[in-house]
C-alpha cells in the first residue's frame, strides 16, 4: 500500500470516528429533549456540543480531525407554563432542556453526510488499490 493510500485511509478513518462521536452526542441530545428536573430547583438536561480540533499525525504528517472535548451549551433553558408539574416553580413554569429538535436533526443530517463522504473515500481508495493489484498481477 502506498503512503498516499495509507494517508487517505487514516484521514477518512479519523473523519468517520469524529462524525460517529458527533452522532452519538446528537442522539443523546434528542433523547433528552423533553426531560426536566424532578424539583423546581433542579436543572434539566443541558444540550451537549462536540468540540473538534485538527491533530497532526507525526508519522504521516497528515492533519487528522479529533473530537477533543464535549461542552455544555450555555444558552437559556426553555420555560413552559405547566403549573401542575412537579418541577414547576412558584409561578408555574417548568425549565426544559435547551435542545431544539430541529437543530439537532439538521446537525444529524450534516454529520451523516460527512460520514458518508468519508466512507466514499475509503471505498474509492479500496477500489483504487484493488485495480493497482490487478494491474501488477498481469
Amino acid at each position: 500500500m502506498s503512503n498516499n493510500a495509507s494517508d487517505t485511509l487514516q484521514i477518512a478513518a479519523a473523519g468517520l470516528r469524529a462524525q460517529s462521536a458527533r452522532m452519538r452526542i446528537i442522539a443523546e441530545n434528542l433523547a433528552n429533549a423533553s426531560s426536566t428536573g424532578r424539583t423546581p430547583d433542579e436543572n434539566p438536561y443541558q444540550r451537549q456540543m462536540p468540540v473538534f480540533r485538527a491533530e497532526l499525525d507525526r508519522v504521516t504528517g497528515a492533519n487528522l480531525v479529533r473530537m477533543s472535548d464535549v461542552r455544555a451549551d450555555e444558552s437559556d433553558f426553555r420555560m413552559v407554563y405547566e403549573p401542575g408539574h412537579p418541577a414547576a416553580n412558584g409561578e408555574g413554569y417548568v425549565r426544559y432542556p435547551n435542545v431544539s429538535s430541529l437543530i439537532e436533526l439538521m446537525d444529524m443530517r450534516e454529520a451523516q453526510r460527512s460520514y458518508e463522504a468519508n466512507m466514499n473515500m475509503v471505498e474509492g481508495t479500496r477500489r483504487m488499490m484493488e485495480r493497482t493489484l490487478d494491474l501488477l498481477r498481469r
